[in-house]
């Protein structure tokens, strides 16, 4: 274990070179003393300014089907294991989806997010998304990202020609963390629809859940296992425990050490999107804007089933840090 003296300058400079930090030196981020934080988050500005400078991406989701999902993940709300009252509704119609990303653009954002709960797309689902990513691409400026669960390889081609520029699935956690989150579908289920979506030539998109029981080991591997992905983009989630889910007792995580999974993602991950996603609002708190200096995404505006921050905010936030929204260049 490296000590607290750690020059994190050097894992800053050991990032830069293209160099991958030992298990060691990724434990040494989690595990810093909460004085280091400042420190930490310095060296790993200059990693995130080296390749992004003090641009910041944002991203909009619109829940496009509702509840109704037969997997069992843990932290979810729309689970069939979960009893947490939420809104249950079928995809919705192509119109409504264009109108989002018209939305969209009012709120500066640069990627549009389709996310439909399910274990996988039907084909008239498949239909649905496909006619109004073709609108969209044809009257906005508009990079458009597709979540809507395990993919074949021939619906990623589909959504590829159709226009679609990014495809998410997160791995979520660890491969030893897995089975404890979900049963109903694999980790490797997950690794093949990203490795499906970036033979596609969409760019893949994967990310994590912090704060579902996962060691700080584990913590490393994942970012280890997002590198070995080729993730373009990295959404690093927080966990917000909601009542009736089997992980509503989860309360693990604070500030300082949502800090430092982002600081640490930055290390691992140096020249790829770091996106600051779901639950930094309740988990990040007052200190969100602090993750600025390490991740260069945001989502704005609403989750799948939970409140986000008013983008108004976002955007006031941004500029107070001296950063500057990134405008959809296609």
């Amino acid at each position: 274990m490296i000590n607290v003296m750690t020059n994190w300058n050097e894992l800053a400079e050991k990032a830069l070179r293209g160099e991958l930090l030992t298990m060691e030196e990724g434990l040494a981020v989690l595990e810093a003393d909460d004085d280091e934080i400042l420190a930490i988050l310095s060296a790993a500005f200059k990693v995130r300014k080296h390749y992004f400078g003090k641009k910041v991406k944002l991203n909009l989701i619109i829940n496009a089907k509702s509840g109704l999902c037969p997997e069992d993940c843990g932290y979810c709300s729309q689970s069939i294991v979960s009893t947490a009252p939420v809104s249950k509704y079928p995809l919705l119609e192509k119109d409504t989806l264009v109108n989002g990303a018209r939305k969209a653009m009012e709120l500066k954002v640069g990627t549009y997010c389709i996310v439909a709960s399910g274990r996988g797309p039907t084909g008239k689902e498949l239909d649905q998304v496909i006619a109004a990513v073709k609108e969209i691409k044809e009257t906005m400026p508009m990079k458009i990202c597709a979540c809507l669960g395990i993919l074949s390889d021939e619906q990623a081609v589909r959504l590829k020609e159709a226009g679609v520029d990014r495809y998410n699935h997160n791995l979520n956690t660890s491969a030893g963390n897995f089975s404890k989150i979900t049963t109903t579908h694999t980790y490797d289920d997950r690794v093949t629809t990203v490795e499906a979506a970036k033979n596609s030539g969409m760019s893949p998109c994967s990310g994590c859940i912090v704060g579902m029981g996962e060691t700080n080991r584990e913590l490393v591997e994942i970012a280890y296992a997002l590198r070995d992905l080729d993730a373009d983009s990295i959404p690093v989630n927080f966990l917000n425990s909601i009542k009736g889910t089997p992980l509503e007792n989860n309360k693990e995580l604070n500030p300082r050490k949502c800090l430092k999974v982002l600081a640490l993602m930055r290390f691992i991950n140096p020249s790829k999107e770091i996106r600051i996603s779901g639950g930094r609002e309740v988990n990040l708190r007052s200190m969100q804007a602090l993750g600025l200096y390490a991740g260069n995404s945001l989502f704005v505006g609403d989750y799948l089933t939970t409140e986000g921050q008013e983008a108004a905010q976002d955007h006031k936030m941004i500029e107070d840090m001296g950063f500057e929204i990134e405008l959809c260049a296609l």
